[in-house]
């Protein structure tokens, strides 16, 4: 991500991401989405996973569902693909007993924290960063 290039990797390798991508598919816990035009052509993903959180002395026990990745091809943002994939990761969560859908967006990606704000996520915590 050129915004935060000490932390993403601009470029990573065909064989990387096919190793990364083939073990999330293989965990019961990872719902993997595919947006397509009707032709077949691939416009956008999401990775998300359940997760449970047992009770302890300080937090209740909850189930929720994190939106890890999505991701829409250039030419087809502001066409609602990634409104259906938000959507679709919010049908499984509910499908799976989930009561909270999450996901993290840095500070710095403005485009991406107004669109969550009109799928209507709410900012949850901060998380604080300084440099060492």
């Amino acid at each position: 991500m050129a915004r935060r290039p000490d932390i993403y990797r601009e470029q990573p390798s065909p064989d990387e991401l096919m190793a990364l991508y083939k073990d999330q598919l293989s965990r019961e816990s990872v719902r993997i989405f595919i947006a397509e035009l009707p032709e077949g052509k691939c416009v956008g993903y999401a990775s998300a996973t359940l997760q449970q959180r047992a009770a302890s002395a300080l937090m209740h026990a909850d189930s929720f569902i994190v939106l890890n990745q999505l991701a829409v091809a250039p030419k087809a943002t502001r066409h609602g693909v990634g409104t259906a994939l938000v959507n679709a990761v919010r049908e499984a969560g509910r499908q799976a007993g989930c009561r909270r859908l999450l996901t993290e967006v840095l500070d710095c990606n403005d485009e991406a924290r107004s669109f969550y704000e009109a799928a209507g996520f709410l900012p949850m915590k901060h998380v604080l960063e300084q440099l060492l």
